[in-house]
């Protein structure tokens, strides 16, 4: 059986789009799906700071895709049970936090991808109506249907950079600059365009373009995102649903004050 078209978010990282997505926290899935239907062809549902529960994850997964965009999961640091359980839902992708070597990333892979890559744990329903596939057609392209993305955000990370990357089953790498900033400058800053994190920024990307794989990132705004996508970048989330809804009532509230 053909991939499903449904599922298209990796097929296109793979062959070399570059994508944006929404990212949201706020754990209401009507906002995740707003996002799809206003025109996010991808959208990012962060359980480790968002206020996700299972329940809303597994409903905002299928608004998200009846939306008509790709959902992908954060799930929280270190639980690899969920990011299993949310491509088990339909997610078409994970990035998982604080992935510091990689003994780290072949935990994920054995969470995310099936035999002979992993040992993800067979019980897909969700992904299986989402898709449109049954159960030899999703088997069979789960590992082109779907991505694994590793986030870099700390030293740690960072010096093994290589080695996580070079992980068969990690697709991509992605840079949580929050977390980066803060370490980079040994708890001192939060600063996403401090002198060291821009340089550890280009030494991702380079690491992920020697092995022909995937730079993502999270940007706070679109010019931040275009930029990186300059840079080498080609998954890019932008700012957050709280953000902008944050940005939105002051925008209103500075024209009704004068």
């Amino acid at each position: 059986m053909a991939a499903s078209p449904a599922f298209s978010l990796a097929r296109r990282l793979r062959a070399g789009e570059t994508v944006y997505s929404a990212w949201c926290v706020l754990g209401v899935p009507l906002l995740a799906e707003t996002a799809a239907r206003d025109g996010f062809t991808t959208v990012t549902l962060d359980m480790q700071h968002g206020l996700w529960d299972v329940a809303g994850i597994a409903t905002a997964i299928g608004a998200v895709h009846h939306g008509g965009a790709a959902p992908i999961v954060r799930p929280p640091l270190n639980d690899f049970g969920m990011a299993s359980r949310a491509l088990d839902f339909g997610a078409e992708g994970i990035i998982a936090p604080m992935i510091n070597s990689a003994a780290d990333a072949r935990t994920l892979v054995e969470a995310t991808k099936y035999l002979p890559r992993g040992g993800r744990s067979w019980g897909p329903p969700r992904a299986l109506t989402l898709s449109g596939l049954d159960i030899a057609g999703y088997l069979g392209t789960a590992h082109d249907l779907t991505i694994t993305m590793a986030m870099i955000e700390t030293r740690q990370a960072l010096e093994n950079v290589h080695e996580i990357v070079a992980v068969d089953g990690i697709d991509a790498l992605f840079v949580g600059p929050s977390d980066l900033s803060i370490a980079l400058s040994n708890g001192r800053a939060w600063n996403h365009t401090m002198p060291e994190l821009e340089r550890a920024l280009d030494t991702i990307a380079e690491a992920c373009a020697k092995v022909g794989k995937i730079a993502g990132a999270f940007t706070a705004d679109a010019p931040r995102a275009m930029a990186l996508a300059k840079r080498g970048y080609r998954f890019l989330t932008v700012s957050s649903d709280n953000g902008m809804l944050k940005s939105g009532i002051a925008e209103q509230l500075k024209a009704l004050r004068g």
